[in-house]
């Protein structure tokens, strides 16, 4: 798994550098990509989401959102409010562990709102279509649990690179 990981690595780094460069916005994207192949790994390896990790991240990203603000300081408030708050009601229910209300909050301070709404619908897409297939083709049975901190960590990825495309679309579909 981990030389997929590097792989994943190198490539999504080439990515956010080709749609970003070397900007703050890519620093924040280098960062992201960082956290969400880290977290990636230790969920599908472990079923976890390490406190460590996050903490790790948590004063980078505090620190790059305010030397490289993309939105109002209010959005990114309003995104890790929202990606916590969201995924809480889960890990209450049991369907969920705490670690993938915090990896969101997180991930929403960084996507800020409403691009936090938009990971959390790709995520939500992601991991029922893939849990789904996994299902039919019975690599996992009805109850075994599946990681839901890759399927955050891919729509936040997709929601920080194109977002205000994807919204602006939908807007425009339905406006």
């Amino acid at each position: 798994m981990y030389p997929l990981g590097e792989a994943a690595t190198g490539l999504l780094f080439l990515l956010v550098y080709m749609q970003f460069g070397l900007t703050g916005k890519g620093l924040v994207g280098f960062a992201l990509v960082s956290l969400s192949v880290i977290v990636t790994v230790a969920d599908l390896k472990f079923m976890l989401i390490p406190n460590k990790v996050l903490l790790f991240f948590l004063p980078i990203f505090i620190g790059l959102i305010i030397v490289f603000p993309e939105e109002p300081l209010w959005s990114h408030m309003l995104g890790a409010l929202l990606g916590g708050s969201l995924i809480l009601p889960f890990a209450l229910l049991g369907g969920m562990g705490m670690g993938d209300v915090k990896l969101f909050a997180l991930l929403g301070w960084v996507i800020g709102f409403p691009n936090v709404i938009l990971a959390f619908l790709l995520a939500c897409l992601l991991g029922s279509v893939v849990g789904g297939l996994l299902i039919l083709f019975k690599v996992v049975t009805r109850k075994q649990p599946i990681p839901f901190g890759p399927w955050l960590a891919t729509g936040t990825l997709i929601a920080y690179g194109y977002g205000s495309s994807i919204i602006n679309t939908y807007l425009s579909l339905i406006g």
